[in-house]
């Protein structure tokens, strides 16, 4: 079949002209990606080669908007296929996902290597004040100059060939990470059966677990696995010591089996080969190279950032750890508080402490009613509105759609929300965009997906979420927000594409206005009654908003440290990823009651491609801004106020990365972020105390 019938015959390359022109989900099939694939790559690369090959001088238009404007086919392709390949995989997807990923590495190679290319665009760089460009295109002139010079663009031939084997190689082993991860958490289930086994659960993790084990294949049966969606309320509320120790034992050792899905070798490969890239292109390390252009800029301003609250942190766990210790001695349990244990105690001393605990809040955050709460905190903040819709065609029967209106009534975006786990969908939640916002040659809506893992319901019953799991719904909206509203010409600047250490800021920031009164009292409603929460639940929920953050700093935080320091090795020699792992959390005074949030052998935000390498530390240096940049609403006692709101929206959540993140921050909030609202809000100092003053952030 030539390529002109294959476009007229297959979905992904056709126009889509059904509702909101969204993917034609309805009709594909993972054998149409082969071949969309071979015909986009094809037309992407001889659109790129007609840019460099161009006999005219360089000039904005032929060479940057060309270069924004090539590829479109490739980009809709890509989309849908990537979201496919981490929220509803098989294993065809996976085979070509493994095919395809070195593919397009050496295609974008190509392009960020190519002299030609990086003659116009340094030309048109080097005089770039001649050439009357507007703000937006100044801005995006100089993302694509800083892109090309650190893929390597502007080095010597001869070390151009090696930076292409390199990011081929690496783009393989990502994916294979990735799925070895998905695999094991597919193979593991821990089936609850004699009526000892639930004990301490409550009725509906309960019936969550039944629903699990049906997904499974397993009807008539209760089952764990290696969502945090399961395994954490499990380890929660598991009366059962030798349950929790072997559920967790196979949460953490995800990647770490020693058979097929083995990760370690490729964790420690994939450091090695980013290191040898990062040197090619005269950095120091991985870290230096990633960090140069991010908001801290140097490995040292994180780590500064990362050890100020390190210390206050291990401090308050240690205590936490001896408030648990003596509850488990009181109940005569004669050994040390484990990792799989801390949960468990938790929750006992938080009824104790605040006479309440997780089983009582759940039945008042059902998961609609939580989606309906951060609807309304849209259309406060930023005026939008919602309205479901059942015409689009979606992956999956779980999947939803809304269309998001303006002010004005126009449609703006696409919202999808995917919720529930399945063994089809990688673990952890995340916000992805099947098309981006943009302005070039028309107006482009975007159609935004947030992915989660909530554990489902049985069939008839209210799907019921933590206040962790109602706090990740609103993260991931803020993401989805910051793609929706997006609001700039050129794709390259649109929604999230900004620094990594920004990006988490508007989805951060967006967290707060659960946890206020107004939204919960509004939205946090009985799943059976529809009565509203108590206000003397309510007051002990809030009251215990800081409770155990000393565990869930310490965790995070040794993340971030090890995902830094892995990074900051200078060598060519392999690693031993778990013992350097060890070595770091020994240094650390890392306490054995507590494990990183993500270990090495599993951590797919650092080794599942590159988004957060040597950039874990983001959420950290984004809470900064967060927790200050909240504080702005409650000095004006509006957690509303229309003024500050019209403020993040014009400088944050619609400008994409038309400005550097420091200014943006500093034009909504009016000044650089004090990072002492940070540890006020973690509960680790007082609201006089400040953060170490060697700590900067812009």
């Amino acid at each position: 079949m030539d390529q002109e019938a294959s476009r007229e015959t297959n979905p992904l390359l056709e126009p889509w002209t059904g509702p909101f022109e969204a993917p034609p989900f309805d009709r594909l099939k993972p054998s149409h990606f082969g071949q969309a694939f071979a015909i986009a790559l094809a037309d992407a690369q001889a659109e790129t080669e007609a840019i460099a090959a161009d006999p005219k001088p360089p000039s904005f238009e032929n060479t940057i908007e060309a270069l924004e404007r090539s590829g479109r086919e490739l980009t809709r392709v890509c989309s849908v296929f990537f979201h496919l390949a981490r929220a509803d995989t098989n294993d065809e997807i996976e085979a070509i996902e493994r095919e395809i990923a070195p593919r397009l590495a050496r295609h974008r190679s190509g392009i960020y290597l190519n002299s030609a290319l990086f003659r116009r665009v340094d030309a048109l760089y080097s005089r770039r004040g001649e050439l009357g460009l507007n703000a937006e295109q100044a801005r995006v002139l100089e993302r694509y100059h800083i892109a090309f010079v650190r893929n390597g663009g502007s080095l010597l031939e001869e070390f151009k060939a090696r930076l292409a084997a390199i990011a081929e190689r690496l783009a393989t082993l990502a994916t294979k990470f990735a799925q070895n991860v998905l695999a094991d958490e597919k193979a593991y289930v821990l089936i609850l059966a004699a009526k000892d086994d639930f004990a301490g659960l409550p009725a509906p993790l309960v019936s969550a677990v039944a629903r699990t084990a049906a997904d499974r294949g397993l009807p008539g049966k209760h089952g764990i696995t290696l969502s945090r969606s399961s395994v954490a309320p499990f380890l929660q509320f598991s009366a059962r010591r030798d349950l929790r120790e072997k559920a967790f034992r196979g949460w953490i050792q995800r990647g770490e089996s020693g058979g097929l899905n083995d990760n370690r070798a490729i964790a420690s490969e994939m450091v090695r080969l980013r290191t040898e890239r990062a040197r090619l292109l005269g950095f120091e390390s991985f870290a230096h190279f990633r960090l140069a252009d991010m908001m801290a800029k140097t490995p040292q301003a994180a780590l500064d950032l990362l050890h100020s609250v390190w210390a206050p942190a291990l401090a308050r766990a240690l205590r936490e750890e001896e408030a648990l210790q003596a509850i488990a001695a009181g109940e005569g349990g004669n050994f040390q508080i484990a990792p799989w244990d801390w949960r468990y105690y938790a929750e006992k001393r938080r009824k104790a402490e605040f006479d309440f605990n997780e089983a009582e809040i759940k039945p008042y955050l059902p998961l609609d009613k939580m989606i309906e709460a951060a609807f309304f905190t849209a259309n406060r903040l930023f005026g939008l509105s919602f309205r479901e819709r059942d015409d689009v065609p979606l992956y999956h029967p779980d999947a939803r759609s809304w269309t998001v209106t303006g002010r004005d009534g126009q449609e703006i975006a696409l919202f999808i929300g995917d919720y529930f786990a399945r063994p089809s969908k990688r673990s952890g939640a995340w916000m992805s965009s099947v098309r981006e916002q943009q302005k070039l040659g028309g107006e482009v809506r975007p159609i935004v997906v947030n992915v989660l893992n909530f554990a489902k319901a049985s069939q008839g019953q209210a799907c019921l979420l933590s206040f962790d799991d109602a706090r990740t719904l609103f993260h991931e909206f803020g993401h989805a927000l910051h793609g929706m509203l997006s609001d700039v010409t050129y794709p390259l600047i649109s929604g999230t594409n900004v620094a990594r250490d920004f990006v988490e800021f508007p989805s951060q920031l967006y967290e707060h206005w659960l946890e206020q009164p107004e939204v919960l009292r509004r939205f946090a409603l009985h799943h059976e009654t529809n009565e509203p929460i108590p206000e003397t639940l309510l007051r002990s929920l809030l009251a215990a908003r800081q409770f155990n953050q000393g565990f869930a700093t310490v965790e995070y935080t040794a993340s971030a440290l090890v995902d830094l320091a892995l990074h900051l090795v200078s060598g060519a020699d392999a690693i031993d990823i778990v013992g350097f792992e060890k070595k770091q959390l020994d240094k650390l005074g890392m306490p054995a009651s507590i494990t990183m949030r993500h270990r090495t052998p599993h951590f797919q935000h650092v080794f599942s491609g590159e988004s957060y390498a040597a950039g874990y530390y983001s959420y950290l240096w984004s809470e900064v801004l967060d927790a200050d940049g909240f504080e702005a609403f409650e000095e004006k006692g509006d957690i509303f106020d229309p003024v500050i709101a019209k403020k993040l929206h014009d400088h944050v959540y619609s400008s994409g990365h038309s400005r550097d993140p420091d200014e943006a921050y500093k034009a909504f909030r009016g000044r650089a972020a004090k990072p002492g609202a940070l540890l006020r809000k973690r509960g680790l100092a007082s609201r006089e105390e400040r953060l170490d003053p060697r700590v900067e952030v812009p």
